[in-house]
């Protein structure tokens, strides 16, 4: 696999500490700041709604830039962005920090999903993926420890602005100049349209990342809140979190290219049945433990699985295309799951947020088993000739 394919992978990692670092933290800024917990969570849910109102059009209007370029380019603004978080000097400012960079935070992903696809396909997906997974083990339990090591949130921010760099460097030293081609697309964008089952996918991907979020998205406060753990104790569950969500990543990335949809129904069962584990045993240290290792494991999965069982149908001269409602759909599922938790925790109690993540990751699972005549693979092709027929089907 080519160094680039990890570079891109680090660019991943660096993304989505910054989106997801605030997890760890979000007690904290909502006691410092003195807003409430689930107005807190509006600095994920709002970063991901402006994700996913931009990936589209930020897609469309730089078709004609240097690839390369534009990676680089969103790893700087995520270095600034990080540094304006950490010097906010209230909720508004901070929530305006976080949302100028999500409005390039598309162009990463939608570029370099497709730039790995086209090298080695789902191979080099899971890897470029395993950026996600490794923020969750490193980037999202090192900047929640942060805070707790320095007693003060914006430490935080500052590690976060870091990361960003060190991926910043690692684009320029090691992905090679990806000049943008001209080749026209359009009608196979018009045709990818056309596909019901695209639009199920879509669908499907945005109450998966809605179940997902829904109570990960609060996690931290669970542990805080429910399993009575203090700031190191959660610090070291995120770890361990993360930690099996590597490996549960790696698992997926081989099993998924056999069954993708036999993988896509485990998953779902499998994250419904830990949850559930984890509202009846979540107030007892030990068993909360092991269940958190099991969902970690489980829990990552989900993004390689929507990129997948999404792409593996589309043309390759539509991937960057069939990428940008991708995000939006993971980011609007982030929104929506993170909206519907604090609902439920501002009604209910934040015990209770486990069961919008159940609800939300069941009706997933029944529209599992609905297809508009698609004859799902058992691999996943690797070629535009292999992936024509199989839209075709749709």
């Amino acid at each position: 696999m080519k160094k680039s394919i990890y570079a891109m992978a680090l660019g991943a990692f660096g993304i989505i500490t910054t989106e997801f670092g605030v997890i760890g933290v979000l007690p904290n800024l909502a006691q410092v700041f003195h807003v409430s917990l689930e107005t807190a969570g509006w600095l994920l849910s709002a970063f991901a709604l402006t994700v996913a109102i931009s990936s589209p059009f930020i897609t469309a209007l730089t078709t004609n830039i240097n690839r390369k370029v534009l990676m680089s380019s969103v790893l700087a603004v995520f270095v600034v962005s990080n540094l304006l978080s950490a010097f906010s000097p209230n909720f508004t400012v901070l929530m305006i920090a976080r949302i100028l960079p999500a409005f390039l935070h598309p162009l990463f992903w939608n570029i370099s999903l497709a730039a790995a696809f086209k090298e080695s396909g789902s191979k080099a997906v899971s890897i470029v993926m395993s950026g996600v997974s490794i923020a969750t083990v490193m980037g999202v339990p090192i900047t929640t420890y942060a805070a707790e090591f320095f007693n003060n949130w914006q430490a935080s921010f500052f590690l976060a602005s870091f990361i960003s760099l060190i991926a910043f460097i690692g684009m320029l030293l090691y992905v090679p100049s990806m000049p943008a081609t001209r080749k026209e697309a359009g009608a196979s964008q018009l045709y990818v349209l056309k596909s019901p089952q695209l639009w199920l996918n879509l669908i499907s991907t945005i109450l998966m990342l809605a179940g997902m979020f829904s109570s990960y998205g609060y996690l931290a406060a669970y542990m805080e809140k429910v399993t009575h753990m203090n700031g190191v104790q959660i610090s070291a569950m995120l770890l361990l979190f993360g930690g099996m969500g590597v490996l549960g990543n790696w698992i997926t990335g081989i099993t998924i290219s056999r069954n993708v949809m036999r993988v896509t129904r485990i998953f779902f069962t499998s994250l419904i049945f830990v949850q559930v584990l984890a509202y009846f045993f979540g107030g007892i240290f030990i068993p909360m433990v092991i269940i958190l290792s099991f969902w970690g494991a489980i829990h990552t999965g989900g993004f390689l699985i929507g990129n997948i069982r999404t792409t593996r149908s589309v043309p390759q001269s539509a991937l960057e295309f069939v990428n940008s409602l991708l995000t939006s759909c993971y980011n609007i599922g982030i929104s929506l799951g993170t909206m519907l938790g604090g609902l439920i925790i501002a009604h209910y109690g934040i015990h209770h947020v486990i069961w919008m993540s159940v609800g939300l990751l069941a009706l997933n699972l029944g529209l599992s088993f609905i297809t508009f005549g698609e004859k799902h693979p058992t691999g996943t092709p690797e070629t535009e000739q292999d992936l024509q027929p199989h839209l075709m089907h749709a």
